[in-house]
């Protein structure tokens, strides 16, 4: 497949990147417009958007939110989904000096308002529709006054702007009808934006509580991008394909902006649709698919279901959550790929800080998250090459725990975020002295180097008075040929205050019951972490997030109300 060794292809990268680089994001795009102007940055069905044409935009759009008063450090909101224009419309707020703040576009009309409160927005630019929601309706009705600046419940909004995916040149024009305020520049060069500078607010994904807004400066991306492709060893031209929205860190830094550093380009789908992402594959030609793991097992199933050229894939990256064990043979097998990725990282560290890396065997991409991400240029990495350090701790006394042994994962990195937006409180538990983020994830580093993953501290549970960790048992659920995807939480229990249940997705036509489940268990755990209740669901109705992380709150309260109706019978 490749023609070119990974370390070829790490050369290639590091040579191409000279040390003065480092600055900010538009100017790394006007640098690459250089050498990748007539190659493709974005591509769609609809259209194809060139460097070139994504900077000629982003100069465009940024002199049309200076026309409306928009300064440094401001935040611009945005609810765009994948649509092409919000390449160079972000870029665009980045070049006027602002801060992007995309929004997830799932979002219910009172979690849009909280989040525009919360990141302080003074404009918001949202897209016209989406499926079946039509944002200009919706908004209206619960931000009244929104677009003209006169919004009750959001008094730093001074303005708003609807995007008509039918007509994009539009919001160029839209953006451009208002007067130049007194005193403001019309400059878009963007020089006076330094790397410490804010460039992203990204909200968590709120699995596990309410989302707050991750702080994150244009220093952290370009060391993000560079370090993501330089570890994956990204062919020149890389084209990646996926749905993840671009309001995610996945999709956004190691899909987009990873793949800007080897002059690559993105195809974004709007929606997760299996055979439309395997059409598109084949289509444009696709050397990289990316997606979280309940995406990549549709995957699966829908190519064994209808043929597809698929022989462009070079590399398949499936991450960002628990990935049952037999996935990732299933993948060599189904799709050919030389090279299978999973990784970790956060929003509070930018991306992705540990990752599998070519030529690392099936055994270790399906034990393991990989090892510490890898830099390999001078002022970007320590002095063995890597991006982080990394160190665990008692999560209950926060006492530091020798190397190797099990405990909270503790990062400290250039790419660390500056922590939570006007949240001191927040942000000051986050960071440990010396400034180490506590990842909130439990997990040991092998002799080897590579992660091995133990769970969430907040998704811990005593079971019997014993602390059990449900990733674990997922992992030993999973290696069942019958389960496809398993979901283990702690639920109250009235004789031991708390205990484990499971919510199980059966694999593609195979059969199996709550007495098969606990047998298969039995023979493998104690007796301690064996589950009060199984529950079975499909794939489609599990609870996901707008990125396909399954949200274990809501199976909990899914849970607790059936509960509640058996009590109630």
């Amino acid at each position: 497949m490749f023609a070119k060794s990974a370390d070829d292809r790490r050369h290639a990268i590091a040579a191409r990147h000279p040390a003065w680089l480092w600055g900010n994001l538009h100017a790394y795009l006007d640098w690459s417009v250089k050498d990748f102007g007539d190659r493709p940055l974005v591509i769609t069905d609809e259209e194809v958007l060139t460097y070139a044409d994504v900077t000629l935009l982003s100069v465009a759009l940024a002199a049309g939110l200076k026309a409306r008063g928009i300064a440094k450090g401001e935040r611009v909101g945005l609810i765009m989904a994948n649509d092409p224009l919000t390449v160079p419309l972000m870029f665009a707020i980045w070049r006027a000096g602002a801060i992007a703040v995309p929004l997830n576009t799932l979002y219910r009309p009172d979690e849009i308002r909280f989040a525009l409160a919360e990141a302080g927005c003074a404009l918001l630019i949202a897209m016209d529709r989406f499926g079946s929601r039509k944002f200009e309706q919706e908004l209206a009705d619960d931000l009244p006054g929104w677009q003209s600046g006169a919004c009750d419940d959001l008094p730093e909004l001074r303005g708003g702007l609807i995007f008509d995916r039918a007509d994009p040149a539009r919001l160029v024009r839209q953006l451009s009808e208002k007067a130049m305020p007194a005193g403001a520049s019309a400059d878009v060069g963007g020089e006076d934006v330094a790397g410490d500078d804010t460039a992203l607010i990204l909200f968590t994904s709120g699995t596990t509580g309410s989302p707050k807004g991750v702080e994150i400066s244009h220093d952290n991306l370009l060391r993000a991008m560079y370090a993501g492709a330089y570890h994956q060893a990204f062919e020149d031209g890389r084209r990646a394909v996926f749905s993840l929205p671009l309001y995610h860190g996945f999709g956004l830094v190691v899909g987009l902006l990873s793949g800007m550093v080897a002059g690559g380009a993105i195809i974004p789908l709007l929606r997760f649709d299996p055979h439309q992402i395997l059409d598109a594959t084949q289509r444009h030609r696709a050397t990289y698919l990316m997606g979280v793991p309940t995406m990549t097992i549709a995957l699966l199933e829908q190519a064994k279901r209808q043929p597809y050229d698929l022989s462009s894939l070079n590399a398949i990256h499936s991450a960002a959550a628990p990935t049952p064990s037999w996935v990732w043979e299933d993948i060599r097998a189904t799709f050919g790929c030389d090279e299978i990725i999973t990784s970790y990282g956060q929003t509070e560290v930018t991306a992705t800080v540990i990752c599998t890396a070519p030529g690392d065997s099936i055994e270790t991409v399906s034990e393991t998250q990989g090892r510490i991400v890898e830099a390999g240029i001078a002022g970007m990495a320590d002095q063995e090459g890597r991006i982080a350090q990394f160190k665990t701790i008692d999560p209950e006394t926060g006492v530091d725990l020798p190397w190797g042994a099990a405990g909270e994962l503790c990062c400290r990195s250039p790419m660390n975020s500056k922590g939570y937006f006007r949240r001191p409180e927040a942000s000051a538990a986050l960071f440990l002295e010396g400034g180490w983020i506590r990842m909130g994830d439990l997990g040991q580093f092998r002799p080897d180097g590579n992660l091995f993953l133990t769970g969430r501290t907040k998704e811990l549970y005593k079971s019997k008075g014993e602390l059990v960790s449900p990733k674990e048992l997922e992992q030993i659920l999973t290696a069942n040929s019958a389960v496809s995807q398993a979901f283990f939480i702690g639920m109250p229990d009235d004789q031991f205050g708390e205990c484990g249940c499971a919510w199980v997705v059966r694999a593609e036509g195979r059969e199996i019951g709550e007495d098969d489940i606990m047998d298969y268990l039995r023979e493998r755990i104690p007796a301690y972490k064996m589950p009060r209740d199984i529950w079975f669901i499909v794939d489609e109705a599990l609870p996901k997030t707008g990125t396909g992380k399954v949200q274990k709150a809501e199976l909990r309260k899914m849970a607790l109300e059936m509960l509640a109706e058996q009590k109630a019978v």
